[in-house]
């Protein structure tokens, strides 16, 4: 693990929140500013998915319906792409883990390589406009896992299997939560101050309002 009093290696950040909480967009923004690697697991499997392989059509059975990528094959994925990167800066992982279960074998994973997550970032925004948000992405992309009643259950999907981990990160003082209400860039600043913080102290702040 890594307490708040130790140094970490790598600046490995964890970024998670409800679909529609903006993650993707300050993840990127996080790769860009700190020079860091963003590991996205929802890219990864549409990418999977457009393949066409026969890993690619199970994936999709799964995320099609609003439901969860099995913990084994996400797992798989993800040591595949960090094995070997030990000289990297560090990472974003964006969308993973999302449930107890994958932090834990998580942890496990990077502690081989002495490589743990640092910082743990909760983007918070209410279920009505994390709701308005899912909807009008729909209606621009298409995608056919953003319909009315697919949003619906990722939404309870993630209340019931990734809302954990927010007790399980505060048990390691790795946790800052922060509100996604706010436009882009002021979330961004929060973001920033969080991780700067971090780096300067090498401890996290309980919330940042």
């Amino acid at each position: 693990m890594c307490p708040q009093n130790i140094f970490c290696k790598m600046l490995n950040l964890v970024i998670f929140g409800p679909p529609g909480s903006g993650k993707g967009t300050q993840s990127t923004k996080i790769v860009d500013k700190y020079n860091l690697t963003h590991l996205s697991t929802g890219n990864l499997l549409r990418e999977k998915m457009e393949s066409e392989t026969p890993l690619g059509k199970e994936v999709r059975q799964y995320i099609d319906k609003g439901l969860l990528v099995p913990d084994d094959i996400v797992l798989k994925e993800i040591q595949q792409i960090i094995n070997g990167q030990d000289d990297m800066p560090g990472f974003v992982f964006d969308g993973f883990p999302r449930t107890i279960n994958q932090a834990e074998a998580f942890d496990r994973m990077l502690d081989k390589n002495s490589t743990p997550i640092c910082l743990v970032i909760s983007v918070e925004v209410d279920e009505e406009e994390l709701f308005n948000r899912l909807m009008g992405r729909s209606e621009d992309s298409g995608r056919s896992d953003d319909s009315d009643e697919i949003i619906r259950r990722r939404l309870e999907v993630y209340k019931k299997q990734t809302l954990p981990l927010i007790s399980y990160y505060k048990s390691q003082g790795k946790i800052v939560a922060i509100k996604g209400m706010d436009p882009v860039d002021k979330v961004f600043g929060k973001i920033c101050h969080a991780i700067d913080t971090f780096l300067h102290s090498r401890k996290v702040l309980p919330v940042v309002d």
